[in-house]
């Protein structure tokens, strides 16, 4: 077994939590953030550019996007735990198989993606809620989207899990300054509308693609190299970064079920394209206001995962508990600040009054779920950086199936409050469900006792 691990990743399991903590989220927060900064951005090319119809159309094609990202992120976030905890034990061989199975599982679902979604668009369009008008934006801006799956990822997380947090966040902040640059020249300058949109954002995508590829197979400075022989499918590997990841798949997949849910019953409203061009302006706000939840999430994991894999239980609970304190007080801050702001925000984008009236309505009801919204995938996170992908089931598929989809659809007959206050809900009910599951389920917490930091701890799992 090789034993070799650069500065970067034994800083995972030397220096102090907090510190490392605060660097690591502070890294993969300015990463994501920039990345929501592109969402509001896009969107307002879009809107100002194209037109209101147009956006709504976008939106509906937004599942498409969330579905990719399912796909890329539980790849990742199983291969993820896998290199983290086997670099922490100073197995780098299983590290490298681990992310040589999650390219090649990725590319293939991703051809396999970009081929049936192509053959089947009309009907797929339909079900996703486009009629008349916004169908045809909705078809020119998803066949680029779909005939970009292969760069749908630079596999950010991979990067991470060897400590390189700032590379990591070069792969979101670069790609994005170039969809950034993108968006104006080809939505206003060459006047390509949401074609515009799409090539920007396939851009970008190919860029980050671009940078993994140079990371993962070009170089040298590393603690592990992927060689030809990792990107054999290995059973056993796959299995379990599938397992892993599986619960970000199911949330991803799930966020896609109830974008899908929402638009279905919004399009059957009296004035179903403000409504629905309401929903798309509030949901990429949300995208905005969620990344700072997503980049604590995304710095933890890393850190548990090494710590797990090196049996220091009490750098483990330590980071838990930092993280979802700052989880905590920033989505409070953030509902607050939303809530009260609502209507300068959206005006930002729309200059419709009925449209504005109705996205200041559901920003409102949509920021009191906002507060408890990280809760959930941070609970999830972690359990998964620990190699236990169960509780991350109860939380992902759980909330979706009892909480949030059944809420929509019982409230949403009401009209649309009654479909921005079945989201809030959601929100507040599945971080509940969240905090329930790791109060019962998180061993050494449950237990009460003081967690240690030998190497023999028996609390944390094995490495697989």
């Amino acid at each position: 077994m090789e034993r070799h691990r650069t500065f970067d990743t034994a800083a995972l399991g030397e220096r102090p939590v907090g510190r490392l903590l605060w660097h690591a989220c502070t890294q993969t927060t300015i990463a994501v953030g920039v990345y929501g900064i592109y969402a509001l951005t896009n969107a307002w090319f879009v809107a100002r550019g194209v037109g209101m119809t147009a956006m709504a159309a976008v939106n509906l094609v937004a599942p498409l996007l969330l579905a990719l990202g399912a796909v890329s992120t539980a790849l990742g976030v199983g291969a993820a735990s896998v290199v983290s905890r086997h670099l922490g034990a100073g197995d780098t061989s299983t590290a490298a198989r681990a992310a040589g199975n999650a390219f090649i599982v990725f590319w293939t679902a991703a051809v396999t993606t970009t081929v049936v979604g192509l053959s089947g668009l009309e009907p797929l369009l339909r079900l996703l809620g486009a009629r008349g008008e916004t169908l045809g934006y909705a078809r020119d801006y998803a066949v680029i989207i779909l005939a970009g799956a292969i760069v749908s990822t630079g596999f950010s997380s991979l990067v991470r899990a060897e400590g390189r947090m700032r590379f990591a966040t070069m792969l979101w902040v670069v790609p994005v300054a170039v969809q950034i640059t993108l968006d104006p020249l080809l939505i206003l300058g060459l006047d390509l509308g949401v074609r515009g949109a799409a090539l920007g954002t396939v851009g970008g995508q190919t860029v980050s693609a671009a940078m993994s590829m140079w990371f993962f197979f070009a170089q040298k400075h590393r603690p592990y190299r992927i060689r030809r022989s990792d990107l054999r499918p290995h059973l056993p590997t796959v299995r379990t970064l599938v397992g892993i990841g599986a619960p970000s798949f199911l949330a991803g997949f799930g966020a896609t079920l109830l974008v899908v849910v929402v638009n279905t019953t919004l399009s059957r409203v009296a004035a179903a394209t403000a409504a629905l061009a309401a929903f798309a302006i509030c949901s990429r706000i949300q995208t905005f206001v969620a990344m700072p939840q997503l980049g604590i999430s995304q710095g933890m994991q890393p850190i548990v995962g090494y710590n797990a894999g090196r049996r220091l239980t009490a750098r483990v609970q330590r980071a838990r508990t930092l993280s979802l304190r700052a989880t905590l007080v920033y989505s409070t801050v953030a509902a607050g600040s939303v809530a009260l702001l609502a209507e300068p925000i959206t005006a930002a984008f729309i200059d419709d009054p009925t449209v504005h009236a109705e996205s200041v309505d559901a920003l409102r009801i949509l920021a009191i779920g906002f507060a408890a919204a990280g809760v959930p995938p941070l609970v999830s996170a972690y359990f998964q950086a620990l190699g236990r992908p169960r509780p991350s089931y109860l939380i992902s598929i759980g909330t979706l199936l009892l909480v949030k989809v059944p809420l929509v659809l019982a409230l949403g007959r009401t009209g649309p409050i009654g479909t921005w206050a079945g989201l809030a809900a959601g929100e507040l009910l599945s971080a509940g469900a969240a905090l329930l599951v790791l109060r019962r389920l998180d061993v050494p917490a449950a237990r009460g006792g003081r967690a240690t930091s030998t190497t023999n701890t028996p609390e944390l799992p094995p490495v697989q």
